[in-house]
């Protein structure tokens, strides 16, 4: 069967698909992703890759949405006007990539389309050519709500190709129920793929400290820098633990002289750094709150922007999470973090609640069957 994904040009959509991917290919499916550029992060992943779009970065499509120079940090917004700004942007980046899905699509007589909530054009294409699809969902929140959202600012090009609306579509949900997706369609364990790079040698076994991995995702570091983490760096200080500041090559100037117990590392796959941390601090992105759910750490959440509040509202629930603005992370906020044992504890039993899940190759049979069930 061949199987046709395709989302925007986004690791933190991306990534997601990965795992769902290689299972079908191990079970002898082809398969073909279509992206937007750039698609270097996702070419690491091993798939055949066609270009879609015009070429315009995203970037470009959320600075026209936002009527400005686009940061990730939305403090003055609500959540679901940070959804309605993400959705006006991620379906202007859509826009041009219609005809080129439509003729992949057709072209590749793809018999299954997995998509990402956040390109438009996919439900358009698999209601236009009558194909199965089935939404990859990233995280927590609803890919069903976020289609939608992405979809009312898609009726003149429904009309244009005369197709009445968009495509049913099956959520893949990556997430354990408690913590969100979409209460329909099929759920799997959430298994990280954060892209490739170079382990240490000296991260392979655990430290004589404790371990803490600081990160801010793969957007925030390149759109806003690292001022979100300058007080927590400072405050880690008068911490018994090590502080890994997994953020790649970003510029450090935000954050002044290091202490001696923080240490910034080069870009390393945020699964095998996290298997010998014993806690992890991020901004509530989905692929870092999730990483850190499968590897049984507690967390602490700085909330940004994005989908950042409906993670961290959903982690702190379930007592494995703390949150804090930026500014008011202190030494006493980082031990908690380290020593209390009832956040480890729930950390714990989130990741049984994951590992439960069927893994995604023993979802495949059930992915099929989105296909045979309309033959």
């Amino acid at each position: 069967m061949r199987i046709l994904f395709t989302g925007p040009a986004a690791p933190s959509h991306f990534f997601p698909m990965v795992p769902t991917a290689q299972a079908l290919r191990a079970a002898g499916h082809e398969v073909l992703f279509a992206s937007p550029r750039p698609f270097d992060e996702l070419r690491q992943a091993g798939f055949p890759i066609v270009e879609i779009g015009d070429g315009r970065p995203l970037k470009e499509a959320f600075e026209e949405a936002f009527g400005t120079r686009a940061h990730y940090a939305q403090p003055d917004l609500t959540q679901d006007e940070i959804m309605e700004l993400g959705a006006a942007a991620f379906a202007l980046g859509s826009r041009s990539t219609v005809e080129d899905l439509l003729a992949v699509a057709a072209g590749w007589d793809a018999r299954l389309i997995i998509h990402d909530s956040c390109l438009a054009s996919a439900q358009l294409v698999a209601a236009k050519l009558g194909i199965p699809a089935a939404l990859q969902n990233f995280g927590f929140s609803s890919g069903l709500e976020m289609a939608a959202r992405l979809a009312a600012r898609f009726t003149d090009l429904y009309e244009k190709h005369g197709v009445a609306g968009p495509a049913e579509t099956t959520p893949l949900n990556i997430v354990p129920a408690s913590l969100g997706g979409d209460p329909t369609g099929l759920r799997m364990r959430y298994l990280p793929y954060n892209g490739g790079g170079v382990v240490p040698a000296a991260l392979l076994h655990r430290g004589a400290r404790p371990r803490v991995a600081v990160t801010l995702g793969t957007v925030i570091a390149g759109t806003d820098g690292l001022e979100a983490i300058a007080p927590l760096t400072e405050a880690a200080a008068g911490v018994d633990a090590e502080f890994l500041l997994a953020v790649g090559d970003a510029d450090l100037a935000d954050l002044g002289s290091l202490p001696a117990n923080v240490h910034a590392l080069p870009w390393v796959p945020l699964a095998e750094l996290l298997r010998v941390c014993d806690a992890v601090v991020h901004h509530g992105g989905s692929g870092s709150t999730l990483t850190g759910m499968q590897a049984g750490l507690p967390q602490l959440l700085l909330p940004q922007g994005a989908d950042n509040f409906t993670v961290t509202d959903a982690m702190v629930a379930t007592g494995a999470a703390l949150r804090s603005t930026s500014a008011d992370v202190d030494t006493e906020l980082l031990t908690r973090l380290v020593t209390d044992p009832v956040l480890r504890e729930a950390a714990t039993r989130l990741r049984a609640e994951n590992d439960a899940l069927p893994s995604p190759a023993e979802l495949v049979p059930d992915i099929e069957a989105l296909v045979t069930a309309r033959s």
